[in-house]
């Protein structure tokens, strides 16, 4: 099915997002259009590939493919239209924000935004489809990279390691400190942590 997919369809994107299991941060989306012209190696599931590695295949992606962008739903939106909604929106600006617009699309899981383009859902996509593969790691480094910076503003919450998820030093800080508006506060257990503003 997929190869026929490849043979009637010239520009396909994949979109995958990253960090809908967070209490913290954004879910960060990428719609990668691969070039067919220059293959780039070790694309598979962002979550196998090494920090490192992570880095310059990422760097690769964006220097070969034909087109890739970010779409992103913060924390406040998530609390607003759920976590689902925010994953469709974050996913739909990813692919809007396209330069060329695909004719078929390859999206990770069973949901797709609601949009006027081919749409195959592929779960598990990452380890199957290389578009998906490609824009898992994009936006993994993205958001990854965003984390990173968020820490310097709130360091007692180890965000540079923990990247925003549900570790024991994450709750424990989240005990301890309150929460940020960062953090996501329809999720547990946030809804009965004080409120502290970014700085």
């Amino acid at each position: 099915m997929f190869k026929l997919i490849y043979k009637n369809y010239n520009l396909i994107a994949g979109v995958d997002e990253v960090g809908c299991g967070a209490l913290a941060g954004p879910v960060v989306a990428a719609a990668v259009i691969l070039n067919e012209k220059f293959k780039i190696h070790g694309l598979k599931d962002s979550k196998k590939i090494s920090i490192k590695n992570r880095l310059y295949i990422s760097k690769e992606i964006k220097k070969k493919s034909l087109d890739w962008h970010i779409g992103v739903a913060n924390a406040q939106e998530v609390d607003k239209f759920n976590i689902l909604n925010a994953r469709m929106i974050a996913m739909k600006r990813a692919i809007l924000g396209l330069n060329l617009k695909p004719s078929y699309i390859f999206i990770d899981g069973n949901k797709s935004p609601n949009i006027s383009i081919p749409i195959h859902c592929v779960v598990n996509g990452d380890n199957i489809i290389k578009e998906i593969s490609a824009a898992s790691i994009i936006a993994k480094v993205i958001r990854d990279s965003k984390l990173n910076k968020i820490h310097s503003y709130f360091p007692e919450y180890n965000f540079n390691k923990n990247k925003g998820y549900p570790t024991k030093d994450h709750i424990l800080a989240i005990h301890k400190f309150g929460v940020t508006n960062l953090h996501r506060l329809s999720f547990s257990p946030m809804s009965s942590f004080i409120h502290i503003d970014h700085k």
